[in-house]
């Protein structure tokens, strides 16, 4: 009986844990519902998610220079407590900058938890390198199935969803809390933490590549494409399928070649979405099983290395933590102006590309100028940051049973379409940068790295 209840708290731990890093990444299919529903920018709703990054960030490195004076359960009870508290609030959030207030608190709550976790999971599986096998299994797979899983949510609900269904997780975590016994861990010191330096520089690269992989990707599909998000959701889960695919190949690999091979092939599908022709599900697919299949070879090494389960434990754990979503909140600080930037050039060469387009068309004048006029206001938008749905006008002066129009319509988004997913390579390129950066750091430090 007592090794069931604790079974089944380490269960009930490892998805909280899986949950908080999830919100790194959960809501990035509901920013298109959260764009159009708040009438903000692209810049404006990467905050929902860059909020939550910088609040687990900054209180996890804050947490470093004490946590390990601290009771473990109550850092795990006090965080999840904040953590419920604020996915409520954020649930109810009727403004942008009220859903931004509470994302922060949501992250200082999930930086607790992450960090109050290790410990107790000790304590609930009675070894240290369980306890951190698990850690790291929940995390890495939560990250990569956190876009899938909202975007389920979305498209069955809608965005408030993601944050109702995180509640019931949280307080059945704090049942597990409640009943789990105390670790006993022993203390280190500085050392330790120098030691782990070079896993965690290439933790916080591959994760800042893993933003962009994310966050790009979803607006590109649901926001430029149109797919829905229950049709994004489909997509994007392949990254969390190739990572778990990908764990038996880890294993066999040596230390080295696990990470710099990971590294390189998150690195080389970030580059083939950059490349993308056009609206291409079935490329995106093939480009997002290499990212995948990228992480679940480096970062479970990676995640080993950068916690010391002989010694240190508590500390080493909360400075991953910090550094995982450091290179979070550096790669959306970098992509999300990138983009925003990018948007408005090629709105313009949209307009012109869109022009010829409709003045070659054969319909009538009287059934162009009506469009023509309606694009001009969608293509304002384009110019102040915003991606337009460009099919809305014709679908409006009757393309849903007009052949004719319909085809100029199709022809017309396609050629948008293409023009804006080239105006997403530079941040592609730029992710796939952080993802290779990572190569040479491990390479440097292979000796303290492997040891």
């Amino acid at each position: 009986m007592h090794a069931a209840r604790s079974s089944l708290g380490v269960a009930v731990v490892a998805a909280v844990v899986g949950i908080a890093f999830a919100d790194s990444s959960i809501v990035v299919l509901a920013l298109p519902q959260l764009y159009g529903r708040f009438d903000t920018t692209i810049t404006g709703v990467s905050w929902v998610l860059t909020a939550y990054n910088v609040a687990v960030a900054v209180t996890a490195i804050a947490l470093v220079l004490f946590v390990h004076h601290l009771r473990a359960a109550v850092v795990l009870a006090s965080g999840i407590l904040l953590f419920l508290g604020a996915s409520i609030a954020c649930a109810a959030a009727g403004s942008l900058e009220f859903l931004i207030a509470a994302r922060c608190v949501q992250g200082v709550g999930a930086a607790l938890l992450l960090a109050g976790a290790l410990p107790v999971l000790v304590a609930l599986t009675g070894s240290a390198a369980a306890a951190a096998g698990v850690w790291t299994l929940a995390g890495t797979f939560g990250a990569a199935l956190g876009p899938a899983l909202g975007g389920v949510l979305t498209e069955l609900f809608d965005w408030r969803a993601i944050f109702v269904a995180q509640a019931p997780v949280a307080a059945a975590a704090l049942l597990a809390v409640r009943a789990a016994p105390e670790a006993e861990l022993a203390e280190g010191w500085r050392p330790k933490l120098r030691q782990t330096i070079p896993a965690n520089v290439c933790i916080g690269l591959l994760f800042g590549a893993l933003a962009g992989v994310l966050f790009l990707a979803v607006l590109l599909v649901i926001v430029v494409w149109g797919y829905s998000p229950i049709g994004g959701a489909a997509i994007v889960s392949v990254i969390p399928v190739a990572t778990l695919a990908a764990r038996p190949l880890e294993r066999r690999l040596e230390p080295l070649y696990a990470v710099c091979g990971g590294a390189l092939l998150l690195a080389l599908g970030l580059v083939a979405l950059a490349l993308l022709p056009s609206s291409a599900a079935v490329y995106v697919v093939v480009a997002l099983l290499f990212c995948g299949a990228g992480l679940g070879l480096s970062v479970p090494f990676l995640s080993r290395a950068a916690l010391d389960t002989r010694s240190d434990l508590p500390r080493t754990g909360t400075l991953t933590i910090g550094v995982r979503h450091l290179g979070l909140v550096l790669a959306l600080g970098l992509i999300a102006p990138l983009l925003a930037s990018s948007v408005p050039a090629a709105g313009h060469r949209a307009e012109l590309r869109a022009t010829a387009v409709l003045l070659d068309a054969p319909i009538s004048l009287t059934t162009k100028l009506p469009i023509a006029y309606d694009l001009v206001g969608l293509f304002k938008q384009a110019q102040d940051g915003e991606v337009p749905d460009l099919a809305q006008p014709f679908n409006a002066h009757g393309a849903r049973n007009d052949e004719t129009l319909a085809s100029v319509r199709d022809e017309l988004v396609g050629t948008i379409e293409e023009t804006i997913t080239r105006c997403f390579r530079p941040a592609f390129f730029l992710s796939a940068l952080l993802a290779a950066l990572a190569i040479p750091v491990a390479l440097l430090f292979r000796r303290r790295l492997v040891a």
